[in-house]
């Protein structure tokens, strides 16, 4: 399975996980984190097109981008957050592909498929990471932004919002 198959989001997202036995584990391990203060500026991440983001494509760039402020800043000069969770489940009929498979597959009849990963739908414009830092190490934070964006599908932009 390639994260390219997932890319564009058509129909009706599945987020009914109840009723699906062996649902996948989220790979996002935090959510928000540094320390909460006064910080000068926010640094946004953000789409540009509508767009599904599998839930390891989210943790890569978080963790990039973390990794990299963290070695300027230290684990409590800056505050990150993501602003995307991903509820829908992303379904896979596989098919069986060797000799005498065809007396086994069902083809398309029953073609539910098992539940392989998780994505986050979002919209033009959406922010996905945002971080706090003070201005002293706002070149840094955008230096570390622009390397994580090369984890995300599409073309991401980088968006600096004054605090004070």
């Amino acid at each position: 399975m390639h994260g390219a198959n997932y890319r564009k989001s058509n129909g009706q997202p599945y987020a009914r996980k109840k009723y699906i036995k062996g649902k996948p584990q989220i790979k996002i391990a935090k959510f928000q984190t540094g320390k909460m203060g006064d910080y000068d500026f926010c640094v946004q991440l953000l789409v540009n097109e509508k767009i599904q983001i599998r839930h390891m494509a989210i943790e890569s760039t978080r963790l990039a981008a973390n990794k990299t402020i963290e070695q300027v800043t230290g684990e409590t000069g800056y505050y990150s957050r993501l602003r995307v969770y991903p509820h829908i489940l992303l379904r896979e009929n596989k098919m069986i592909a060797t000799a005498g498979a065809d007396r086994l597959q069902e083809g398309m009849r029953r073609a539910f498929g098992k539940a392989v990963s998780l994505a986050a739908r979002v919209k033009q414009g959406q922010v996905i990471y945002e971080a706090h830092v003070k201005k002293e190490h706002l070149e840094h934070t955008k230096k570390a932004l622009k390397s994580a964006c090369v984890k995300l599908p599409g073309t991401p932009t980088i968006k600096v919002i004054p605090l004070k």
